[in-house]
């Protein structure tokens, strides 16, 4: 059984294993190399040659517990034929999406158009460097991947007051959507995935009496059908106000927090493993400042469960050596 595992099937806390989010990516000079030559990015996802590649790069270089496959969250609204393009300094930006799409999706359109991740990820996972590693597949949690639907672009910081009118339709996408990242999961794991984590980078954007709706139901429904997979499901709900209860709602096998919650809280509150929490701003300082709040989460999450990760991605202007100065600290002390 690999770290990743013995930590949240075993609840182990004798191993503290360490993957990071965006650990395949901007920061390293190997990808940025590829990224040059390739300056589609959806083409990117789907070149299931340069894909095991990207994704297997930091593993080579650092030795992580985990990989997780090079892809982004908006390949399934883009499975599902919505446009999709990512602009330098802007980000994505996706098309329209109308009542028509929905009613046009059906499964093999949609696994043919996202086999390539598949393919990668089959290839990827029989690499003899994964042994006794894990290959994270992911997806974006339903509200998530609602927002970038009707809003077109990330949000930033906040949605349109309009949001919830902008479209009539709302609960039919989120079923739509439900149904086919089921589709994307297990395929996903057929291939070779190992565990599972759910981004959802918006939950943060949600009030208290919307959350029940759009965060806790249609999450915890993918999170019971991961289970019954018998594959580990970690969730990263950004900037949830409550992460007590998020656990005590959706239930998955571990959670990944922000850098923004209070760990010693975290804690107090929640029962199950404990992914991530580090600023990864941190990595852009010196090493002392770096360790000394690398220690802090070692030591309040010593005796739980804990995978060491960020509180979100690496950023790009990351220096490599920090990278493997923390690794190095981590697997030393």
């Amino acid at each position: 059984m690999s770290p990743l595992q013995k930590c949240i099937f075993n609840k182990d806390r004798s191993i503290k294993p360490i993957w990071l989010m965006r650990q395949a990516g901007r920061y390293l000079p190997e990808f940025r190399k590829i990224r040059q030559k390739n300056k589609n990015f959806v083409n990117l996802c789907l070149d299931k040659k340069l894909v095991p590649k990207i994704t297997l790069q930091p593993i080579k270089r650092f030795n992580f517990d985990a990989a997780i496959i090079f892809s982004d969250i908006l390949m399934v609204p883009y499975g599902l034929g919505q446009k999709l393009k990512f602009t330098k300094d802007y980000g994505p930006e996706l098309g329209d999406f109308s009542k028509d799409l929905i009613f046009r999706n059906n499964k093999n359109d949609f696994e043919n158009k996202l086999n390539p991740i598949y393919e990668s990820i089959k290839i990827t996972s029989n690499n003899n460097i994964l042994k006794n590693k894990d290959l994270i597949g992911f997806i974006g949690a339903p509200w998530t991947l609602l927002v970038y639907i009707i809003n077109k672009k990330s949000p930033k910081k906040n949605i349109k007051k309009n949001f919830f009118s902008k479209a009539n339709n709302l609960d039919e996408i989120l079923d739509l959507l439900k149904e086919f990242l089921k589709i994307h999961i297990i395929n996903q794991v057929k291939s070779g995935a190992t565990v599972i984590q759910i981004f959802d980078s918006w939950a943060g954007l949600l009030e208290e009496k919307d959350l029940e709706k759009y965060v806790y139901q249609p999450t915890k429904e993918i999170v019971e059908f991961t289970k019954k997979l018998n594959i580990p499901i970690i969730c990263f709900p950004r900037n949830i106000k409550n992460y007590k209860k998020y656990v005590s709602r959706v239930n998955p096998d571990a959670i990944n927090i922000d850098f923004n919650v209070d760990p010693l809280q975290i804690l107090k509150d929640i029962t199950i493993p404990v992914q991530g929490g580090l600023d990864p701003k941190l990595l852009l300082g010196n090493k002392d400042n770096l360790k000394k709040n690398v220690k802090k989460y070692k030591d309040i999450f010593k005796d739980h469960p804990y995978i060491f990760n960020l509180g979100h991605g690496v950023l790009p202007e990351t220096n490599p050596d920090m990278v493997k100065y923390l690794i190095e600290f981590i697997k030393d002390n």
